[in-house]
């Protein structure tokens, strides 16, 4: 934990990883965690490919996390492509691996699934694996959540109400997906506390330090741009040093903001850099 310097409180601080496309790059992951885990962080969280393409590699990076670098793990887990066999099978090797912490998710179809598999599948939603994940065992269940909604949803009320069952079923922390203006995180943690959830709220936080990144991940989350940040991709264009910079110093501004107003968890959406994290770290503590 960190302490709030305006608050005095202590906060949680957090941050994600993603397993490598090869094999063979593995190390290099573990290369980041090892750079990480001197920050202490609450947890560090490992991302999932669609349909379970990259479940081996989750569990093993989850399992170095959690014994090597002695940080709480975070599992991510997707319902898109899982059975019952399956998902009996990985809880069972997330529990070997002393890792108790999953984040439930719905997950995108894969390239390689068809139409009629992917309105077939057995886990139809996040509230389905976590109905799951609550038969099979005593683990901690988180979700995700979208301070401007998820943008399959067709309006606000529906996706919080989605959210609220998710909570209902046994979810005891909430990990935003990115956003970029923080009054859009405050509406949504004052919507969701109107409607009785109590699940600890984690903003997650993407620096944006490559100009090309900022179309992808809108893309992926639906958040919208302000004009400072859009502002600042404009200006660094043509300078990658200097849009590194901006895009960290946003995020700075952003976590310390979150600070002032009392956020009870902050998340880095690391990108697999760890000095980009320990600069946020750094700037905040």
């Amino acid at each position: 934990m960190i302490r709030n310097k305006y608050t005095g409180e202590m906060i949680e601080f957090s941050c994600e990883v993603f397993p490598p496309k090869r094999d063979d790059d593995i190390y290099e992951i573990f290369q980041t965690l090892d750079a990480i885990e001197d920050l202490k962080p609450d947890f560090i969280s490992v991302t999932y490919g669609a349909g379970g393409s990259n479940s081996k590699k989750t569990a093993k990076i989850a399992s170095y996390i959690q014994n090597v670098c002695d940080v709480e793990a975070l599992a991510h887990m997707t319902a898109v492509g899982m059975t019952k066999e399956s998902l009996t099978e990985r809880l069972e090797e997330l529990k070997k691996k002393a890792v108790r912490r999953i984040l439930a998710l719905r997950g995108d179809k894969p390239r390689t699934m068809t139409e009629e598999e992917f309105e077939a599948r057995e886990y139809r939603y996040a509230s389905d694996l976590i109905r799951g994940i609550r038969e099979f065992g005593d683990f901690r269940i988180a979700a995700a959540c979208y301070p401007e909604k998820h943008p399959e949803s067709p309006d606000v009320k529906t996706d919080l109400a989605y959210l609220k069952e998710k909570c209902d079923l046994g979810v005891s922390e909430l990990i935003t997906q990115m956003f970029f203006d923080n009054e859009k995180l405050y509406r949504f943690r004052e919507e969701i506390g109107k409607i009785g959830i109590t699940a600890e709220l984690h903003a997650g936080i993407m620096p944006i330090t490559k100009v090309n990144q900022l179309g992808t991940s809108v893309s992926l989350s639906g958040s919208s741009v302000p004009t400072e940040l859009s502002n600042l991709i404009a200006k660094y264009s043509e300078d990658p040093a200097g849009m590194r910079q901006a895009g960290i110093e946003y995020a700075i501004r952003q976590v310390d903001d979150l600070m002032k107003n009392g956020i009870a968890g902050i998340h880095i959406y690391t990108m697999n850099k760890a000095d980009v994290t320990r600069e946020i770290y750094n700037a905040v503590v």
